[in-house]
């Protein structure tokens, strides 16, 4: 099995020791993304839409760069510091994906890395 890390300046640097997404045959496993503008390293907003659509961006950004797409997601997995945004999140999410439904899961953490509200991960097909 070939493994290969993919990496875009579309989306924000990894802040740890991992790749935005690996591709293995033809999975691609997206990384947690956080609410950071890729060009400044700040987040989008103080909001939990405005992290959560930035999130999404830098995720979409993440799929482009590895031969996918939105259409492609097989799974989702969300961290919500606060479940009482759920509602707030299903709104931003469903602008995103539009007709197609993944599997998803989404959970309350306690706390998530520079303070962010919410952080999102996903595996999807690779057409390349």
């Amino acid at each position: 099995m070939r493994i290969t890390s993919v990496l875009t300046d579309k989306a924000p640097a990894a802040i740890g020791p991992y790749s935005q997404a690996v591709i293995a045959n033809s999975l691609v496993f997206v990384s947690g993304q956080l609410g950071l503008v890729p060009e400044t390293g700040e987040m989008a907003g103080h909001d939990l839409a405005s992290q959560a659509a930035q999130c999404l961006k830098n995720i979409s950004s993440i799929l482009l760069a590895s031969g996918s797409s939105f259409d492609n997601v097989l799974a989702v997995d969300v961290f919500l510091t606060d479940m009482g945004n759920f509602s707030i999140f299903n709104g931003i999410y469903q602008d995103f994906f539009s007709d197609h439904r993944p599997a998803r899961a989404v959970v309350e953490v306690s706390a998530l890395p520079k303070g962010a509200l919410v952080e999102i991960k996903c595996t999807a097909l690779s057409s390349g």
